[in-house]
């Protein structure tokens, strides 16, 4: 089983490393802030050999050069090579990767950024996301399109029930808040929405999530075509 930590950073962020016990093998995905993710890899004996960007967004990659000096390598996407700070290896669609023994599939899920990835350890039973899609929401179209969006979260949405999501911000409450308006009738929301503020009061983490309560409370992920998934995120935009 390997090992995952968030890394709180910035307000709301969360870096992930993830630890393979059998291997020694520590990977770090979009490291933003280098200081916090190499003191909790020091803090338990890691060496991190890679490093996992979703996107190039800075929150994400700002700290590839400073892990990258202590001995690893960068991997990123393709397509926003020439953004990703310090890249060593470009990733696109159908790739593989891996941490120790454990295999990791690249999947192109545009419309956060035009270029955004996922990576898939389906014997894990673990995505990581970044900011295509949030525990009960989604990320900003900043450079893709609904259509791409719409199938991006249909493509995650579609693995199986019991896959762990793990997203790179803690957005759940507001996001909690906006599924409740936009779907006033889902008890299933209202629920979710209200063990989402017991949890934040208490200062505890509300990632990862798992497909199965995206697919029961995600107003974005429920959404029956890129139409309606475009009014909901337009509506998300100026919501509150």
């Amino acid at each position: 089983m390997l090992e995952i930590v968030a890394v709180p950073a910035f307000s709301d962020n969360y870096l992930w490393l993830v630890h393979d016990p059998a291997s020694g093998a520590t990977i770090a995905i979009d490291p933003g802030d280098p200081v916090p993710v190499l003191a909790a890899a020091e803090r338990r004996g890691w060496t991190i050999d890679q490093i996992w960007n979703t996107h190039w967004h800075p929150d994400h990659s700002s700290g590839n050069e400073a892990i990258k000096r202590a001995g690893a390598m960068v991997l990123g996407p393709a397509a926003e090579a020439s953004r990703i700070p310090t890249i060593d290896v470009a990733l696109k669609e159908g790739d593989r990767v891996r941490i120790g023994a454990q295999e990791a599939e690249v999947w192109e899920v545009p419309g956060h950024t035009s270029g955004h990835i996922a990576f898939v350890l389906r014997d894990e039973g673990i995505a990581f996301v970044g900011d295509t899609l949030f525990a009960m929401g989604c990320g900003r179209l900043f450079e893709g399109t609904p259509e791409q969006m719409f199938e991006s979260l249909q493509r995650i949405a579609a693995l199986p029930a019991d896959t762990r999501l793990y997203c790179a911000h803690e957005y759940t409450l507001a996001n909690a808040r906006f599924a409740a308006h936009a779907d006033p009738s889902n008890i299933a929301i209202a629920n979710r929405l209200a063990a989402v503020e017991r949890a934040r009061e208490a200062g505890q983490m509300t990632v990862p999530t798992t497909v199965a309560k995206e697919l029961e409370t995600n107003v974005f992920v429920r959404s029956g075509d890129a139409v309606e998934f475009a009014r909901l995120r337009q509506s998300k935009d100026t919501f509150g």
